[in-house]
């Protein structure tokens, strides 16, 4: 559900237009699904006509992306990209720091954060699974974004752009192949507010991972774990729910780090 709005208003001195935009790219931040043109107009206690005049500018300037089947509209690549250039890389490993090796410990999974580079997943901050057994230290490595729970993350909620058109790589036989069902798996990301990889990158491993987002909700990384199918999954591949909350738990505290309201 999405968060309720009081009637958009205009400061003297501001240009009411602008405001209202603001507004409209304000709800759709705060939400983790797409929006229909009435629920804007009434969430922000505006005219469809005026609503639909803003996300019309807001759409032809990249700001603002309506799907094309349900005709939902949600945040656009071109505004997604600039929330997250601004964001250094190491500034999100510093603040993922604190929380990524309390995850691992309370988990007893591997942790990754990432971010988007090179239409990929940057593996930014590695904390190692706590054991003894052999382990690679993954920070710098790219994974692919279809194909791990990072990856679903960052495309669910923008911050790598438009998804794939064509055909995917495979890497496994559980690999998501399609853009149509790459967009179904999406989509259920966005209403669950977490995702979830069972082998389909490497057999006998599954991860989760939930989104990290900074100053005005814009998704800037994720973070997640990774471990063998048995341990993260119970015998039906469904992820255990106590794993889920501390990936979500995880997710938020560095958001809130990073200046993202609390959610």
């Amino acid at each position: 559900m999405f968060t309720s709005w009081h009637r958009v208003g205009n400061v003297p001195g501001t240009v009411q237009s602008i405001e209202r935009a603001a507004a409209v790219l304000r709800l759709l931040a705060g939400t983790s699904g797409h929006l229909a043109l009435g629920e804007i107009a009434r969430s922000l206690d505006l005219a469809k006509g005026t609503v639909h005049g803003i996300l019309s500018t807001l759409r032809h300037v990249g700001f603002v992306e309506q799907d094309r089947a349900s005709g939902h509209y949600r945040l656009g690549a071109t505004l997604l990209n600039l929330g997250t250039s601004h964001l250094d890389v190491n500034e999100l490993r510093s603040h993922a720091i604190n929380w990524a090796d309390p995850l691992a410990a309370r988990s007893g999974e591997a942790v990754r954060v990432g971010t988007v580079a090179d239409g990929q997943v940057l593996v930014v901050h590695h904390v190692f699974r706590p054991d003894d057994t052999f382990q690679t230290l993954d920070v710098g490595s790219l994974l692919p974004l279809h194909a791990t729970a990072l990856g679903k993350v960052l495309l669910a909620y923008g911050a790598a752009g438009s998804a794939p058109a064509e055909e995917l790589d495979r890497f496994t036989r559980r690999t998501i192949r399609t853009p149509q069902a790459l967009a179904t798996e999406l989509q259920q990301v966005r209403d669950a507010g977490w995702s979830r990889e069972v082998e389909e990158m490497t057999p006998g491993t599954a991860s989760l991972a939930a989104p990290i987002r900074g100053y005005g909700g814009l998704v800037v990384g994720a973070v997640g774990i990774s471990g063998l199918v048995e341990r993260v999954c119970d015998s039906h591949y469904h992820p255990h729910h106590h794993l889920v909350a501390l990936v979500r738990e995880a997710a938020r505290a560095i958001s809130r780090d990073l200046g993202a309201a609390r959610r």
